[in-house]
């Protein structure tokens, strides 16, 4: 590893700043009643047990101690405070990767690339699970910006654990860091780099395996039913689930160009370019990214082959992340050399970062019917005497739909939100509706969202757009907890 002398420190203010700035304005529609995923309430309101399965299923530890705190805050305050989190990781990258004694606009570029990254956008929404998880990496960041190289190195393995059982893909994020702080850059650094990092990966594998194996009686972490996983136990049961890692990279890569093959083909051709001048003119620099990407890739490729399942594209952050920084790199070597070609990527880079930042912006907006629909029908059976009995299923209402609802547990954990009262979802086993007529209510109901007294009990009517069948309460979240169970 390499040896420093004093340690050379790196101030994130003025970027920080401005990043700050940025992701508030980005994130505006979302700041004052953020969307929360159905899985992502327990964390908000302190359901521990709500989450319990997933130390088991995912290995998320981090999350689950998390959620035995006793003080609940606002999901505004979450959400805010996530974002300043994020925002921190994103600054310290780029003053990382991208140094100087002050402010530079390639700095300030490449922080705005790593706010904007859409698996970022896309994984925000559960903010309130991953609170504790982001704050760990960003006070890791803080952490390589302002202590001695070996200091960070010395401190990875501490963080991976439970950055790994925060998120799967959460310690690439350290590692990127470490990356871009080493200035001694060799080989052989790069090698025992890689190693440690390795060790500090398998390690909190290992860790997490025996606490779910004290915890659970099982050594692993079995993933749940309902991720329909066809785990290889040979090589050509491997080779068979490639589909899977094909399938994984396709979702990743639509999702990071909005579903564009222009985009796509934008990014790959920015990224080849790149690649070409730093290779050319830092080497060095470029094989230590290249290390980085490609190590998360493998990780991720393994997952899907081994377990046989479609990693989900927010759990690729860090490729863009690697993405962004060897761009603005190469840009900013071309810029050193007087190079007209980095004014060209600079207006790229810009007109990147006006398009992903309205579409982020936008993406934040698609929430509003569903939070203003359960808003008003909060306020509405707050009026009337509790229980509160739901007739209808929200996950097929217009306004579900419009916020891609995966179950109706978001329903049963947002009413409680706003009432401090748990719901009585009549689609949810044990709770007794028999003479609650939901055809009659329905042709009662003046709204598609319709809030009322039947037979003196509290009733919300929700429409259908069409009826799909008997759909389960919990869709394809099933776990061991149930609400009215």
């Amino acid at each position: 590893m390499a040896q420093t002398g004093a340690p050379e420190r790196f101030s994130i203010g003025p970027v920080l700043w401005i990043s700050l700035a940025f992701i508030f304005v980005i994130s505006l529609p979302n700041l004052i009643d953020p969307m929360i995923r159905h899985d992502d309430f327990p964390a908000l309101l302190g359901y521990g047990d709500a989450f319990y399965h997933k130390t088991l299923h995912e290995g998320r530890w981090i999350n689950y101690i998390w959620h035995l705190r006793e003080i609940i805050t606002p999901s505004w305050l979450n959400f805010a405070v996530y974002q300043i989190c994020w925002a921190i990781f994103a600054a310290s990258i780029a003053v990382l990767a991208a140094p100087g004694q002050r402010i530079t606009l390639m700095s300030v570029l490449l922080a705005a690339l790593v706010l904007l990254t859409p698996p970022a956008t896309l994984i925000s929404l559960w903010f309130n699970t991953l609170q504790l998880g982001i704050a760990i990496i960003a006070i890791y960041a803080v952490i390589v910006c302002k202590c001695s190289e070996r200091t960070s190195r010395m401190l990875l393995p501490v963080f991976t654990v439970p950055a790994l059982m925060a998120y799967t893909t959460y310690p690439l994020l350290l590692l990127a860091l470490c990356l871009m702080r080493t200035r001694n850059r060799s080989v052989r650094d790069l090698f025992w780099l890689m190693v440690l990092f390795g060790a500090s990966f398998v390690g909190a594998i290992l860790i997490t395996y025996a606490l779910n194996w004290y915890f659970h009686g099982i050594f692993g972490i079995p993933l749940a039913e309902w991720r329909q996983a066809v785990p290889a136990g040979s090589f050509s049961e491997m080779w068979g689930n490639l589909g899977a890692a094909q399938e994984t990279f396709i979702l990743f890569f639509g999702k990071s160009s909005f579903a564009s093959n222009s985009v796509f083909f934008a990014h790959v051709i920015a990224l080849v370019l790149a690649t070409v001048v730093l290779a050319q003119r830092a080497p060095l620099e470029v094989l230590y990214l290249y290390a980085g990407l490609l190590t998360g890739i493998a990780l991720i490729t393994l997952q899907a082959v081994k377990l046989g399942i479609v990693v989900p594209a927010r759990a690729l952050i860090f490729f863009w992340i690697f993405y962004a920084v060897i761009v603005v790199r190469g840009i900013q070597v071309l810029n050193d050399r007087g190079a007209s070609a980095a004014r060209l990527g600079v207006a790229a880079i810009v007109v990147v970062l006006f398009s992903y930042g309205a579409q982020a912006h936008k993406r934040y907006t698609l929430y509003h019917e569903w939070q203003g629909q359960t808003r008003q029908s909060a306020e509405d059976l707050a009026a009337l005497p509790a229980p509160y009995y739901v007739l209808g299923r929200a996950v097929h209402s217009e306004a579900g739909m419009s916020a891609s609802i995966q179950s109706n547990f978001a329903l049963f954990f947002r009413i409680t939100q706003l009432t401090g009262q748990e719901p009585l979802l009549c689609d949810s086993e044990g709770v007794d509706c028999s003479n609650l007529d939901r055809a009659a209510a329905l042709a009662q109901a003046t709204s598609d969202w319709h809030v009322g007294q039947i037979d003196g009990k509290t009733v919300l009517v929700i429409r259908e757009v069409d009826d799909p069948g008997e759909v389960g309460l919990n869709g394809a979240t099933t776990g061991a907890w149930t609400p009215n169970g």
